[in-house]
C-alpha cells in the first residue's frame, strides 16, 4: 500500500509544479529553522557532547527556547516595521506578508558576553527603534 500511495505522490509532484512549490516551501522553512539552530549552537559546532541523556534534554530544550525567544523578538519587531511603514504610506499587500519568516537572525548577536543590567533594561522599558534601511522616504 506504501508503494501505491509514494507512486501516486510521485506522478502528482511530476504533474503539478503547485505541489512542487508547497514542498519545497516548507523544507525552505525547516533549513532556516536548522541554520538558526546551528547559528546558536555554534560554540559546542551544534553538538551536545553530554553523555548524560537528562543534561542532552536540558540542552535541547535550551535551545528551542532560544530559538522560539529570537523567533518572537523577530515577529514583534516584523509587526511594528510593517505598521510603521505603513503609516508613512508604504504599499504592502497582506498577500506578500506570507512570505515573511521570523527566522532571521543577522541583527542578533550570537557572540560574546550576555549581561544585563536590571535597572537599565527597566528604564528602557520600550521596544527599540526601528531601522529603516532604504525604506525611508526624503522629508
Amino acid at each position: 500500500m506504501g508503494r501505491l500511495e509514494r507512486t501516486d505522490f510521485t506522478l502528482l509532484w511530476l504533474r503539478d509544479p503547485s505541489v512542487r512549490r508547497r514542498c519545497q516551501v516548507g523544507l525552505n522553512k525547516g533549513e532556516a529553522k536548522n541554520a538558526l539552530s546551528r547559528a546558536v549552537a555554534f560554540n559546542r559546532l551544534g553538538e551536545m557532547r553530554d553523555r548524560n541523556y537528562e543534561n542532552q534534554r536540558y540542552r535541547a530544550s535550551g535551545l528551542n527556547l532560544v530559538l522560539a525567544a529570537i523567533s518572537l523578538w523577530n515577529t514583534v519587531y516584523l509587526e511594528k516595521a510593517i505598521a510603521t511603514l505603513r503609516r508613512r504610506g508604504q504599499v504592502i499587500p497582506d498577500d506578500l506578508l506570507t512570505y515573511l519568516s521570523p527566522l532571521g537572525w543577522e541583527h542578533i548577536n550570537l557572540t560574546g558576553d550576555y549581561v544585563w543590567d536590571t535597572k537599565e533594561l527597566k528604564a528602557k522599558a520600550g521596544m527599540r527603534p526601528l531601522r529603516l534601511l532604504g525604506f525611508e522616504k526624503a522629508a
